[in-house]
């Protein structure tokens, strides 16, 4: 028998020094997936000295090794959390980011505003569904439509809506600059999050190169490819007096407000997340 504090401390410091900046917490929830507690159940088990048997021991250590050769912690467990809801992720779909978050709220609020008892989002580029079911579950009198062009991702992104959606979220496999032509003029909120590293800019991380695919994280020469295209087709999309909220990377909030401008919106505004990076753009049709 080994206790759950030996066997955390021991995985922080194998975590630790693998490079992995949160190796106390991804510890605990290597020890949580693997039992079935939360990680503050981990903590208290930890500090009342409880035993684990060997047979999760040995499980713990195998997801550990995957953790310390740098796999992503969601694609061990198959889970990433999003606001108010788990999502089922892996290979070939983004792992969605804390910082999307801030997206999300911004695309809520304006869809909250809509003087329509039914409101109507798209959410181009999907993914796993993440924005698309935040809209949803959040604002739940809205209709949202969520496209996405890999079948991978589709896959998760289909799982996900299945699981949380309500009957209100219908996914569109197809590309986003031409889907849903039918929808013209009639959505209130558009959202999304494209690729927008420059492709001459490979991240360092290897939790991201190596297992994001790059279809998903990568916008072209300057980056701004994809946003150029997705905000022509929220500018077709969106009724009049509609919102559309596009993140972005850090130090591209001028060049985004100018092609919303150029695409005919007014109000363009950069917003920044709690670091105080410029993180995404809300505009008005």
């Amino acid at each position: 028998m080994t206790s759950v504090g030996e066997i955390v401390s021991a995985l922080a410091e194998r975590f630790d020094r693998a490079g992995i900046a949160s190796a106390l917490a991804d510890a605990e929830l290597v020890v949580g997936h693997v039992t079935g507690w939360t990680r503050g159940e981990v903590a208290t088990k930890a500090f009342m000295g409880v035993d684990l048997d060997e047979a999760t021991v040995t499980e713990i250590d195998t997801l550990a090794t995957r953790r310390e050769s740098r796999e992503p912690l969601q694609h061990i467990t198959g889970e990433s959390p999003f606001r108010h809801v788990v999502l089922s992720v892996g290979p070939g779909v983004l792992v969605p980011r804390p910082e999307t978050e801030l997206v999300a709220e911004w695309a809520i609020d304006a869809l909250r505003q809509v003087p329509s008892p039914r409101p109507r989002a798209v959410d181009l580029g999907t993914g796993t569904g993440a924005l698309a079911l935040a809209l949803a579950t959040e604002v739940p009198t809205s209709e949202v439509f969520a496209i996405e062009l890999s079948t991978t991702a589709a896959e998760w992104a289909a799982r996900n809506i299945a699981r949380y959606g309500d009957g209100r979220v219908t996914l569109v496999i197809g590309d986003a600059a031409s889907a849903l032509p039918e929808l013209d003029g009639t959505i209130d909120v558009v959202v999304a999050n494209p690729p927008y590293i420059p492709d001459s800019e490979k991240p360092a991380d290897t939790e991201v190169v190596g297992y994001d695919p790059e279809s998903a994280l990568f916008g072209g020469g300057d980056g701004l490819r994809d946003i150029r295209t997705f905000i022509a087709r929220a500018a077709r999309l969106l009724r009049p007096g509609g919102t559309l909220v596009v993140e972005h990377g850090d130090g591209q909030g001028a060049a985004v407000r100018a092609i919303a401008t150029s695409a005919g919106f007014s109000m363009t505004t950069t917003h920044t997340d709690l670091l105080q990076r410029e993180r995404a753009l809300t505009a008005v049709r």
